[in-house]
């Protein structure tokens, strides 16, 4: 792992949040994208070499609307970034994680995702991330 690409957070307003974020960080966001795929909208900050991603569900049985339902706002994820997402996957099989996806899909900010589940990881979730080149 490289570092820590981005901390992922959920929120139930994104346009709110928007201006929340950036009066606390003192920058707008740079990107927002919806990735149907994971019934979400996202909106990525950068401040320095920090990113942060909030999370909008657009559906009611998203991910993000079944996390907010049960934890309510807060972090979500951790995201590191990895030079091979396959190699990485096979690598943290073998180290006993759980891994949600074993075959990376394509994710917001032109990444390629996975996700381990967070009963193996001390109830965090865990996203690994790689340019798409």
């Amino acid at each position: 792992m490289k570092k820590i690409e981005h901390i992922g957070i959920a929120v139930k307003d994104l346009q709110d949040s928007n201006i929340l974020f950036s009066k606390l960080l003192n920058t707008m966001p740079y990107k927002q994208e919806t990735v149907e795929s994971e019934g979400v909208t996202t909106s990525f900050f950068q401040t320095g070499p920090n990113k942060i991603e909030l999370l909008e569900a657009t559906n009611p049985d998203s991910p993000i609307a079944k996390f907010i339902e049960k934890k309510g706002e807060g972090i979500h994820h951790i995201a590191f970034e990895v030079d091979n997402i396959e190699e990485e996957i096979i690598r943290l099989k073998a180290e006993g994680f759980t891994v949600l996806n074993e075959t990376p899909k394509k994710g917001a900010d032109n990444k390629l995702v996975a996700f381990l589940h967070p009963k193996s990881s001390n109830g965090v979730l865990i996203e690994l991330c790689q340019e798409i080149r």
